[in-house]
C-alpha cells in the first residue's frame, strides 16, 4: 500500500515524463517538416484591409462598457438602489448582478438603444436607467459579440438554485438576437 505522499510523486513523475513525450514529440515533427520552398515570396508589406475588421467582444467591452460596469464586469457599488437624481448604478454583467435572468433579445435592445427603452412609467414607475445608446457606435456583429463575451464571465455560477447559463439560454430560447 502507498502513502498519498508517493502516490502524489508518481503523478508527478508521470505528468513530466509525458510533457516530455509531447515536447519530444513536437520537436521531432518540426525537425521532419520541409523547409519553405526557397522560391516562395516574402510579403514585405502589410495588406491592405478594405473591409473594416471587427473588433472582439472583450475589445468593445475593455473599451466602452468597462468605463461604467467595471474592468470585470462587477458592476458599480449598490447598483441596485436609485442615485439621487433617480438612476440606478451600473450593475454587474459578471452573474452576480440579474443580467443572466434575461434573454439574449432583450440585453441586445439594452445596448443597442440604452435602458430608456424599458423605462414604462406604468409597468415600473420607479425605473431610470442611466444606460446610453449604443446602437450608432456598434454594428449588430459588434453588440452580439460583447454580449457573448459578457456571458463568458458567467461559467459555473448559480442564482436561485439555477446554473445561470443554462436558465440564460433557456430564456434566450423565446427571446434570441434579433436578425443581423
Amino acid at each position: 500500500m502507498s502513502t498519498p505522499a508517493l502516490r502524489v510523486g508518481r503523478r508527478n513523475i508521470v505528468g513530466t515524463a509525458g510533457l516530455a513525450l509531447f515536447s519530444f514529440t513536437m520537436l521531432i515533427s518540426l525537425a521532419c517538416s520541409s523547409p519553405p520552398e526557397a522560391n516562395t515570396p516574402v510579403p514585405t508589406e502589410r495588406p491592405i484591409v478594405t473591409e473594416p475588421v471587427a473588433r472582439s467582444g472583450q475589445d468593445i467591452f475593455a473599451s466602452i462598457c468597462s468605463a461604467c460596469h467595471g474592468l470585470q464586469g462587477q458592476g458599480q457599488p449598490d447598483w441596485h438602489i436609485p442615485k439621487e437624481d433617480g438612476t440606478l448604478p451600473a450593475p454587474p454583467l459578471n452573474g452576480d448582478g440579474h443580467t443572466w435572468h434575461h434573454g439574449d433579445g432583450f440585453l441586445y435592445r439594452v445596448v443597442r438603444e440604452g435602458g430608456k427603452f424599458q423605462e414604462d412609467p406604468d409597468l415600473l414607475p420607479n425605473f431610470k436607467s442611466a444606460m446610453p445608446a449604443f446602437g450608432a457606435q456598434l454594428s449588430h456583429e459588434e453588440i452580439v459579440a460583447v454580449i457573448s463575451y459578457i456571458k463568458e464571465w458567467w461559467g459555473g455560477k448559480t442564482g436561485r438554485g439555477l446554473n445561470i447559463v443554462e436558465a440564460q439560454a433557456i430564456k434566450s430560447s423565446n427571446d434570441p438576437f434579433p436578425d443581423g
